[in-house]
């Protein structure tokens, strides 16, 4: 019997819907092995823990956290609490925690879903964003002085170190050496961040000698907004700084057709501590406790959980369940142009199980 302890942190929002939908169909999963047994701890960190107790977690939260096997997250983000503050005071205080430095982010464009690149094929956009996740405009360093007088200043610092750079690179090298194209952007902004960027190039030129099968080439981010809309086909595996993915990552799922089914994961490649899989959509208050959210997004992340377990053909098994939900219109819900509810797909997706 294999077993895995997987955390559960809804988090605020529409997170709170979709993280338990997510557990439905890891646990519909399960059933159906004889060999497979997922045990989940609920964490109700957020906006109403912030609330009661004035932080968004407890300050040792990430001790109860270690010992995981992954993390399931839903959603950081409170429209009476500044952003700051619930994205510090928990996502990123979990992926810096645990060193979560890859962001990854598959998009491509599932069967059934009306993208909104008339001219793009099913095979066309097919890609997977990695984001270094702990340095860049989000390291944290920086600050305020001369806080309500016309002299005040504001920093936020660029940090990237070069261990930082060489590491993201490696692992985008080796995951677009795994994959059938072998071929990786490097995303840049050297031509006007003449130091930290320019020394990302560098190193970039570095990590590509060390894998010669890969093919490679680099592209400033304004242009690179450009070619995801115009020429998705020539784009497969592309490596970002923290700032730049968190955008264009945003834009690819947009390009796929929503960020309802968007997932991603916070990797820890080393495994020295749980890593995190989330939806990327954020809370949306505005449609909390209306059953419009979109759960494909988590579903799509529990995959990703899947395959980072070692469980690669429950993954598949997953994965096939959510195209074959996405290639029925009548199973979309109203960020597709459709008008089924969460409930209508999780049932949908155990029911393919």
């Amino acid at each position: 019997m294999k077993t895995f302890n997987i955390a559960c942190i809804p988090g605020d929002g529409i997170g709170q819907e979709v993280v338990p939908a997510g557990q439905q169909v890891l646990e519909t999963l399960a059933n159906k092995k004889k060999d497979l047994r997922f045990v989940f701890a609920h964490f109700e960190w957020g906006g109403e823990w912030y609330r009661k107790h004035g932080e968004m977690m407890p300050s040792n939260g990430l001790e109860d956290l270690k010992h995981m096997d992954a993390i399931l997250f839903g959603s950081a983000g409170d429209p009476k609490i500044p952003d700051h503050i619930t994205l510090w005071g928990l996502r990123l205080k979990i992926c810096q925690g645990f060193d979560q430095y890859a962001n990854v982010r598959p998009t491509r464009i599932l069967a059934g879903i009306d993208a909104p690149l008339k001219r793009c094929g099913p095979n066309d956009l097919d890609w997977v964003i990695v984001r270094e996740n702990s340095e860049g405009e989000y390291a944290g360093a920086g600050g305020r002085v001369h806080q309500g007088h016309p002299i005040e200043v504001a920093t936020d610092i660029t940090i990237m170190t070069r261990v930082g750079v060489e590491r993201i690179m490696r692992y985008a090298f080796a995951l677009a050496q795994s994959r059938p194209k072998k071929y990786i952007t490097v995303v840049t902004k050297s031509n006007a961040q003449r130091h930290a960027m320019v020394m990302w190039d560098e190193i970039a030129v570095q990590i590509a000698k060390e894998f010669p099968d890969v093919k490679w080439d680099k592209e400033l981010v304004d242009a690179a907004t450009a070619r995801m809309v115009n020429r998705p086909s020539t784009l497969d595996t592309i490596v970002a700084s923290n700032l730049h993915a968190d955008v264009l990552s945003d834009l690819a799922a947009a390009l796929a057709g929503s960020l309802g089914i968007a997932p991603t994961g916070n990797i820890d490649p080393e495994r020295r501590y749980p890593s995190m899989f989330e939806p990327i959509h954020g809370s949306a208050f505005d449609i909390m406790g209306k059953g419009w959210a979109n759960p494909i997004g988590t579903f799509w992340s529990c995959v990703m959980m899947l395959e980072h377990l070692g469980l690669a053909d429950d993954a598949k098994l997953l994965m096939s369940a959510i195209e074959q939900v996405t290639a029925n219109k009548s199973l979309h819900t109203r960020d597709l142009g459709g008008t089924a509810n969460m409930d209508q797909v999780t049932k949908a997706v155990c029911q393919l199980l």
